[in-house]
């Protein structure tokens, strides 16, 4: 059996390239880049070149990139230090940010006594800005602002250069999770003035294990994880060598090929879209995941017209990797907060989502499999229904 693979948001292949360059750093640098002789001082060399690579791509100093170990673990230190350390009293955030966000967020505020506030998005998932002007407006407290520029399951996508305009013109400090678009959308932080952004390496084609987060320098956040002076001493431990420079080569090969890669996936969105409408009578999109110039051109969120939560076990069972929501949720019995919101009472209860996730590497065949094997089980689902009701 052919396998093939469609989700991407939850991780994406390894490129060659990135193999390769990691396999060679395990073999040739395996000194501790904290070491003073020639072994250290060459892995130490091999971190510090990654991480110019990156800030010359977000427009930043090299010192406000900070190597972690995923998303993950750049929004808890983000989320946590800025309570910890920066005084923040209040949070603004949404029901539809990653649990890594999500939970940071609630642990501060039943540790730590911050005040939490929270903009409901609509049904598409939009983010209402003014209400997040009037909610900057409504206290003095020293507040946070946590707002994804993508998001994981309807691939909506908000506007963080305004976002962090009103946080600056309010005051406050913005965080971006940008685990989702980091390396496959241009950045310049220069411009859009965040305080703070995470990114994952396996999201686009680098090693899991290995992420950074973005520090704006002038914010003077401190790190959680103490024990060395790693990292500017914000992150102590010894670093990742052969993950960092993984990173690195799949940031260059995204980079360097951006506009090919954007340009084949959005195709491939477009195709998926009318093939699934065709093929799957009734089939809905998610959130705006079904408007090519409102979503990233990597997520399909579908929604069928059946209640079937064995779905993604029966695509499985013919080759498709798909997921029904996000892949850190994927063990949940209940809807993800994100369908919650984007679904009414009604849909959740008689209709199944799925997240369809696609890279450059994803090919129209594919898509065309999937449609078959979706239309195949929506005949099944169709005919027991009409058994049903002949009852």
């Amino acid at each position: 059996m052919n396998k093939i693979y469609l989700d991407n948001a939850a991780t994406t292949p390894l490129a060659e390239e990135v193999i390769d360059a990691m396999v060679n750093t395990m073999k040739m640098n395996f000194g501790n880049p904290s070491s003073t002789h020639s072994f250290g001082q060459e892995a130490k060399i091999l971190i510090e070149n990654v991480r110019r690579q990156i800030a010359d791509y977000l427009h930043v100093s090299p010192a406000e990139i900070i190597f972690t170990s995923c998303g993950t673990e750049s929004n808890n230190m983000i989320i946590k230090s800025s309570v910890e350390h920066l005084g923040v009293e209040r949070i603004i955030s949404s029901p539809l940010e990653h649990k890594c966000v999500s939970e940071s967020i609630l642990d501060m505020k039943n540790r730590k006594g911050v005040e939490v506030a929270y903009i409901r998005p609509n049904e598409k998932g939009d983010i209402d800005l003014n209400k997040l002007e009037e909610l900057l407006k409504a206290s003095d407290k020293k507040t946070l602002v946590s707002l994804m520029h993508a998001n994981n399951e309807i691939g909506n996508i908000v506007d963080i250069k305004k976002i962090a305009e009103l946080c600056k013109a309010n005051n406050a400090l913005y965080h971006s999770d940008t685990v989702k678009t980091m390396a496959h959308m241009e950045f310049d932080f220069s411009d859009i003035l965040v305080d703070f952004a995470s990114c994952s390496a396996h999201k686009f084609h680098g090693p899991k294990g290995i992420g950074f987060a973005f520090i704006r320098k002038a914010t003077g956040l401190r790190g959680i994880i103490t024990g060395g002076p790693q990292e500017r001493s914000l992150r102590a431990g010894t670093e990742n060598v052969a993950g960092i420079v993984g990173l690195g080569k799949a940031l260059e090969l995204c980079t360097n090929n951006m506009e090919a890669y954007a340009a084949h996936i959005r195709d491939i969105k477009e195709y998926a879209i009318e093939k699934l409408s065709a093929e799957v009578p009734n089939i809905k999109f998610n959130g705006r995941s079904g408007e090519m110039d409102h979503s990233v051109d990597s997520v399909l969120s579908a929604l069928l017209p059946y209640k079937n939560p064995l779905i993604g076990l029966q695509l499985d069972m013919k080759g498709i990797a798909i997921s029904q929501g996000s892949a850190c949720s994927s063990g949940a019995s209940k809807p993800s907060m994100v369908m919650m919101m984007v679904l009414s009472e009604d849909e959740m209860d008689h209709c199944t989502p799925l997240r369809i996730s696609f890279s450059h590497m994803t090919t129209k065949a594919e898509i065309d499999a999937l449609a078959e094997a979706l239309k195949e089980i929506s005949k099944d689902f169709a005919i027991e229904k009409t058994n049903v009701e002949h009852r």
